[in-house]
């Protein structure tokens, strides 16, 4: 499959590891999204999820120091993982140049993953960094969850974001994942990895103005480059998976209504400056039908299988 370029968003079918090196990517990037695979023997149809630890993560040395030389001074890295990695991720990125900034917890939503020797898992971490001392942007945005139990009065003006987020709904446990799930004709999930687009909103409006590029070299399913559009944001996807290329190709020609941030608006709307931050015209695009659109995506898509 041939590689696909829009206006605002580039999506490269290769090996990120090469793309990285190719003209195709800008070399000034604002923001990079790393979601790899875990290495947890994962059936992907392109990569082999079972390499040897001390393999893997000299190709993840590899990738963040590639990423790090093509972004702009300032800009900023979020890398998601499992959290018994917490000390590779952390290395990963102390040698490779950038600047530790956060350890960010994302508290699932689901039954923890209980342990017979240890206390259950029940999070996943994702470090933010930069290249330099000082993020060239950050925004601090405000949401305003329930109260804790116990908690008398409201709140006058919502709460800054912490480094525990426990607000966001992860979409790879069964049932739980809901609407936003791509899903084929069979019900069956096209990518069982599938990143929320709540997750990504947050992360690109912290670190981001509109104009600026997102760079995915792990597109997967293309929620990184969905939630950049509706942003304004410009992005580079790369994607070495014929099938998840098609995902994301379709993704961005005609946007769900499951896929519509513009419904986790009111959830910020403490923060200053939002309308700013958004994009002036995030929240006038127009969604397709949920019915219309996704019953065009099924056909698409069992087709491409």
């Amino acid at each position: 499959m041939a590689n696909s370029f829009k206006k605002n968003c580039i999506v490269l079918h290769e090996n990120c590891t090469t793309a990285l090196d190719s003209r195709r990517v800008e070399s000034k990037i604002d923001l990079s999204f790393l979601d790899p695979p875990f290495n947890q023997d994962k059936a992907y149809n392109m990569w082999n999820d079972n390499l040897p630890p001390a393999k893997y993560w000299r190709w993840m040395h590899e990738i963040c120091a590639k990423v790090y030389a093509l972004t702009a001074e300032g800009g900023a890295i979020y890398f998601m993982q499992r959290e018994k990695n917490t000390e590779f991720v952390l290395r990963c990125l102390h040698d490779t140049g950038w600047t530790f900034q956060n350890l960010i917890i994302w508290k699932k939503k689901t039954s923890a993953i209980p342990g017979s020797k240890r206390f259950g898992k029940h999070y996943q971490i994702i470090t933010f960094a930069t290249k330099g001392k000082t993020p060239r942007i950050f925004h601090r945005l405000r949401i305003d969850p329930p109260l804790p139990v116990g908690y008398k009065h409201a709140r006058e003006n919502g709460m800054f974001v912490t480094d525990v987020w426990d607000d966001i709904r992860e979409l790879t446990a069964g049932y739980f994942a809901g609407d936003e799930a791509l899903r084929d004709g069979e019900g069956n999930r096209l990518h069982k990895q599938q990143s929320p687009t709540q997750l990504l909103l947050r992360i690109i409006l912290s670190s981001t103005n509109p104009g600026d590029v997102v760079l995915d070299p792990f597109a997967g399913s293309g929620t990184t480059l969905v939630v950049a559009e509706q942003l304004k944001r410009r992005s580079i996807g790369i994607e070495l998976d014929s099938h998840n290329v098609a995902v994301i190709q379709n993704r961005l020609a005609e946007q769900r209504k499951s896929d519509d941030v513009s419904r986790f608006f009111k959830d910020y709307a403490c923060t200053p400056d939002l309308e700013t931050i958004w994009g002036a015209r995030g929240l006038n695009r127009k969604s397709a039908s949920s019915a219309e659109t996704d019953s065009k995506q099924m056909a698409f898509l069992e087709s491409n299988q």
